[in-house]
């Protein structure tokens, strides 16, 4: 232990003991001292508006008195008088009986806790009270300098939008939305196949395989003698022309149709989107049948990453907000994409909800399967909410408390409701205003100091309620 943390120590038991009644003599001894605890007499020629606290030994050694005294050379001790104490905060007795009409009650121990008729704290000591025109019983005032060496650093409590960040494991599926599936709504026979493997890449309309089909040949020379017909009745015409599209014939094959004399035999199949051949279910020279899935085919230029997302985190996850992600096969890449779906139901097992997020994936470079690490920006779409840094909340579990700096070296501990915490900040529910200068650093030390002076205060209460008793 250091000399300043030593005498720092005893200092504050002398101030204690004096405020309990007792002398502390050379060599730490305490007795019982005669003199009252409130006022203490100066020295002559001292002005006599200031209130002498002790005297101190002019060497520096721990030895104090709470009356003028001197060495065994015959040197006077020196007088410390209130506004002189270094290392404390200012503990003023409680104002006497008769000094204006009591405001309110106030907690001995600096809890945030009033009272408006006098009572007991828990532990059984009585609240002290606050009188019209007196400072403020919670705020606590430093020496400028000591502030400055202390380090004590503000900032100002603001509005911003607070993101947290909402960090899970994903995997890559395929964009349901662009899944098509390719059939025949007629009978038969596969003559070629263009598209012959599967994860081929295939554009909208380049032929996948051809087919010859007894039925949409028939309808094909029925629209043929309809268009042709003498007598040119238009119904006809329309009805041929509906049978063939229900079928689904290709519509380069109807328009051949208006000027060639023949039908097709077998259509050239083309593709009805661009996309990969996830799945490929015919081979050359298959029979199929009306229904039967030939190819089923998606556009990757989009993939969803399904996030598993822990019941605790899932109440902050909202439907747009921005999302990273960095997959395993591509480390320190970071793909962006938005939570576009949450599921309606959690996992029994896991205790976790699936979390859609759509990623851009331009070159295919994502493949479906593939593990993710996600990052959900989860409240950086909501409101501005009042936030401070996180350095600023002095948590003890059961009570969180943020120092108000209220200028000119005083200081206001304050106990606050927290909310959301990201980013490094902390919302502020309810306790502090936006534009408070709130305390970032060496609060501790101003908490501390808060304390002790509730419990001097608390101490030199208790001669004056005995007095007035």
């Amino acid at each position: 232990m250091n000399k300043t943390t030593i005498a720092g120590t005893a200092i504050a038991a002398v101030l204690i003991a004096a405020a309990a009644g007792y002398l502390v003599e050379a060599g730490g001894k305490l007795t019982p001292s005669t003199r009252p605890a409130k006022a203490i007499a100066t020295q002559a020629g001292e002005p006599t508006a200031k209130v002498v606290l002790y005297w101190k030994d002019p060497d520096g050694n721990n030895v104090y008195s709470l009356a003028p005294k001197k060495t065994a050379d015959g040197r006077d001790y020196l007088p410390v008088y209130e506004d002189q104490e270094p290392g404390f905060a200012e503990a003023k007795p409680a104002a006497p009986a008769g000094k204006g009409k009591i405001l309110y009650y106030r907690n001995p121990m600096g809890l945030a806790d009033t009272s408006k008729v006098p009572k007991k704290d828990w532990m059984g000591m009585d609240y002290i009270p606050v009188y019209e025109g007196e400072e403020d019983a919670s705020t606590v005032k430093i020496n400028l300098d000591r502030v400055q060496r202390s380090g004590v650093r503000t900032e100002t409590a603001r509005m911003q939008s607070l993101a947290r960040p909402v960090r899970s494991a994903g995997i890559a599926k395929p964009d349901e939305r662009t899944l098509l599936s390719v059939t025949l709504r007629a009978d038969g026979f596969i003559e070629k196949l263009y598209v012959n493997e599967t994860g081929k890449h295939v554009n909208a309309g380049e032929p996948m395989f051809s087919v010859y089909s007894p039925q949409m040949v028939s309808v094909q020379v029925d629209y043929r003698n309809a268009v042709t017909s003498s007598a040119n009745d238009r119904g006809d015409e329309q009805g041929a022309l509906a049978r063939l599209r229900n079928l689904g014939v290709p519509e380069t094959v109807v328009q051949r149709l208006r000027t060639a004399p023949n039908p097709t035999m077998v259509i050239d199949w083309p593709a009805p989107m661009s996309g990969v051949v996830m799945e490929k279910k015919v081979v050359a020279g298959q029979m199929v049948k009306a229904g039967d899935e030939l190819y089923r085919l998606a556009d990757l230029s989009s993939i969803w990453v399904i996030a598993d997302v822990a019941e605790q985190d899932i109440g902050v996850v909202k439907v747009g907000a921005p999302a990273r992600t960095i997959f395993r096969a591509y480390p320190g890449e970071v793909f962006e994409g938005r939570v576009t779906f949450i599921l309606h139901e959690l996992d029994m097992a896991t205790r976790t909800a699936k979390v859609r997020i759509e990623v851009k994936n331009p070159k295919h470079r994502i493949k479906h399967e593939m593990f993710a690490d996600v990052e959900i920006d989860a409240g950086s779409e909501d409101a501005d909410r009042l936030v401070v840094p996180v350095s600023a909340v002095i948590d003890s579990g059961n009570r969180q408390v943020v120092i108000v700096d209220k200028g000119e070296g005083r200081f206001e501990p304050r106990a606050v409701k927290l909310g959301m915490r990201g980013d490094g900040s902390t919302e502020i529910l309810e306790g502090i205003k936006v534009g408070e200068q709130i305390v970032v650093t060496a609060n501790f030390l101003i908490d501390a100091e808060s304390n002790l002076k509730a419990a001097l205060q608390a101490f030199t209460a208790e001669p004056q309620r005995e007095a007035k008793q």
